[in-house]
């Protein structure tokens, strides 16, 4: 188990980490929230590339604060962005980077290589540049050495932005095949990427983590209460004064608008089964 405790990070007046807990088990966790909620911050944490200001992480009983290596023996990573060396063909460069992960033996070596290039569709590939790749390529490169030395452990940052509807697929099967003896975090702002293969996940933002459960879960504890109503544009900043606004959406130059609200609101409204989508909205803005 890999269990956060109390943890805090600060730059200077942004409190990017606010009291974080979480205890993860083997399997697929979803850390779901926008752009900016901390969601990095705290994969970086996690990956022992910085230290939080307070609070404890701990990983087989060892607190990987004060002993990183216990973490780092143990880690897949794939961050968000992520450099690769020019001219660097795809089998040479997952060789290096099993070096530097210590697989020093060179025929298991090799053996590792070719089996995570053929895992992640690259073996065509093999010998063409990495830096070359399409973003969906690149991605399935970057999970293969994530998985190099079978890391009990993954983290994975917003993997799936830019990838076209294909390539996600394939990238978010590659994680469900990983996940049966890891605990792998998957941290993204893509509601679907979630929903799609998280039995457990988190809705963070400013800092905080907001809910904490099984998707389903998540959805359910809003119950019967979105409503949803077809509006002219101009008539959008009303309905946010007036109501609780989780999400809008423009279609056929009106306005779909979405609300919580444990009321009939009024003339027009339809009420619809709640969506993940609309349980992180309601969770995020904190209207349940």
């Amino acid at each position: 188990m890999l269990e956060i405790k109390n943890v805090h990070k600060r730059f200077g007046i942004v409190h990017a980490l606010n009291n974080i807990n979480l205890d993860l088990e083997p399997g697929l966790f979803g850390l779901l929230g926008p752009n900016g909620a901390g969601k990095s911050t705290l994969m970086r944490t996690l990956a022992t590339l910085q230290k939080p200001d307070e609070g404890t992480i701990t990983y087989l009983g060892e607190n990987i604060v004060s002993n990183p290596d216990v973490m780092r023996k143990s880690l897949g990573y794939l961050p968000q962005d992520f450099g690769v060396y020019p001219r660097v063909s795809a089998e040479k460069l997952l060789n290096h980077l099993a070096v530097l992960k210590g697989i020093s033996n060179k025929s298991q070596r090799a053996e590792q290589v070719s089996a995570l290039l053929e895992q992640v569709n690259l073996t065509n590939k093999k010998n063409a540049a990495v830096s070359t790749f399409s973003g969906g390529m690149r991605q399935r490169f970057g999970v293969a050495q994530a998985l190099l030395g079978n890391p009990k452990i993954l983290i994975v940052d917003e993997p799936t932005a830019g990838l076209d509807p294909l390539e996600r697929q394939r990238f978010l099967d590659l994680l469900s095949e990983a996940g049966e003896d890891k605990i792998i975090i998957l941290s993204t702002h893509i509601v679907e990427d979630v929903r799609d293969i998280c039995s457990d996940m988190a809705i963070m933002g400013e800092g905080q983590i907001v809910a904490r459960g099984d998707p389903e879960d998540i959805v359910k504890k809003i119950g019967d209460s979105v409503w949803r109503k077809t509006v002219e544009k101009t008539d959008v900043a009303k309905m946010k004064a007036d109501y609780k606004v989780l999400s809008t959406r423009l279609r056929k130059k009106k306005v779909v608008v979405s609300i919580i609200s444990n009321d009939n609101p009024g003339t027009g409204f339809e009420k619809v089964d709640p969506k993940l989508e609309d349980a992180y909205f309601a969770n995020l803005y904190r209207f349940v």
